[in-house]
């Protein structure tokens, strides 16, 4: 019986040596790591840096899945083919020139070869009101007024003349399409032509502009009132009265929404298309 306390006892000691050693040797390595000051005297130790924490949700690069309009083909009985072989020349395109995502009410600069103008290069510098086609036939439309006349320069995205698209500030409106600025007040077109780029927000999210501009008295080139345009950016209420509203209202179209060849949904083809643009611009 003593003789198994004896082993006992030893055991017990010698489990408490082996971990003085183990606090020893961890103490010795977090020592180690620290950086000594060459400018100090030996023996002194500078701690280690605090690491650095990054907020992703103040990251300046947007998280959201973005595709330009015009990759997306249009619902017409024509072969797919020739919406594909257009996409890889829009891709081959966009990896010589760098196409920023913008949206109706961004504000761009546009750069293109002008054989009339002088230095052979024109820059417009406008508000766009319009994006339209598809495929290599993108279009978007830039405005502006100078010299106190509405001018307006139809691009095409794809075009080989483009040496440069800037932005400048990238926001949205209420509408998709800002054709009835051509009826508003001109402050609401007027951009500055050495206008310096607005710098993004830091959520990476694209600001939404809820401003509803003033129009010029009437006549309009349309009836912006009227419900089939359904714009939501005009302050009707300055301009028009309560009777004028309430006729406008008759002119509604209830049947188009049940028309099925309006709209269709392109959510699975915007994925397959996201997925092929994606692998395509990262080679």
């Amino acid at each position: 019986m003593a003789a198994c306390c004896r082993n006992l006892h030893k055991c017990a000691h010698y489990l408490r040596s082996v971990r003085l050693q183990q606090i020893q040797n961890e103490r010795l390595l977090s020592t180690s790591s620290c950086r000594l000051a060459p400018s100090d005297k030996p023996g002194k130790f500078i701690p280690p840096s605090k690491p650095v924490i990054i907020d992703k949700a103040q990251s300046a690069t947007s998280q959201r899945k973005f595709l330009s309009p015009e990759f997306i083909p249009p619902r017409q009985r024509t072969d797919p083919l020739k919406f594909s072989m257009e996409r890889k020349d829009m891709i081959r395109r966009r990896k010589v020139l760098d196409i920023p995502e913008f949206y109706a009410g961004s504000i761009l600069a546009v750069t293109m070869t002008d054989p009339n103008a002088n230095g052979k290069v024109n820059r417009f510098v406008g508000i766009c009101i319009q994006r339209g086609g598809k495929g290599l036939g993108a279009t978007f439309v830039l405005r502006n007024i100078i010299d106190n006349q509405g001018v307006e320069i139809c691009y095409e995205l794809y075009n080989p003349r483009i040496q440069q698209v800037e932005l400048l500030k990238l926001e949205k409106r209420l509408d998709d399409n800002l054709l009835y600025l051509r009826d508003a007040l001109p402050e609401y077109s007027t951009v500055e032509p050495n206008m310096k780029p607005v710098p993004a927000p830091s959520t990476g999210e694209v600001p939404l502009n809820k401003m509803k501009v003033r129009m010029r008295p009437k006549p309009w080139s349309k009836r912006w009132e009227r419900p089939k345009y359904n714009v939501q950016g005009i302050a009707f209420e300055q301009i028009l009265s309560a009777e004028q509203l309430e006729h406008a209202q008759k002119w509604a179209q209830p049947w188009l929404q049940y028309d099925m060849l309006k709209e269709y949904d392109t959510s699975r083809i915007q994925e397959e298309i996201l997925t092929e643009v994606t692998r395509e611009m990262g080679q």
